[in-house]
């Protein structure tokens, strides 16, 4: 994939200390990872609960369980994070 693509992260609401809602805590790391790729990244929500998925060019290249993810940081040391951003780079 080439470099500044856009980069749609679906992401639905997740439970946090008995309460329902979009959170971006733990996608944090992710948005940082592929913005210093250059990538151009955008929120969507969703009303999937729990869940991530990053789109490209239209088509889905990854998904996850949004507590999966580590909460805050980089991204750089989370698994899943890099998984993701492979994916992105990957992409078609």
């Amino acid at each position: 994939m080439s470099k500044n693509a856009r980069v749609t992260l679906c992401n639905g609401p997740y439970e946090s200390n008995g309460v329902v809602e979009h959170r971006t805590f733990r996608l944090q790391g992710l948005l940082a990872d592929l913005r210093s790729r250059r990538h151009q990244c955008v929120l969507e929500k969703t009303r999937e609960w729990n869940m991530v998925e990053l789109v490209v060019n239209g088509e889905m290249v990854f998904s996850c369980n949004v507590k999966q993810l580590e909460f805050g940081g980089d991204g750089k040391l989370d698994p899943v994070c890099k998984e993701a951003v492979t994916a992105v780079e990957n992409a078609y």
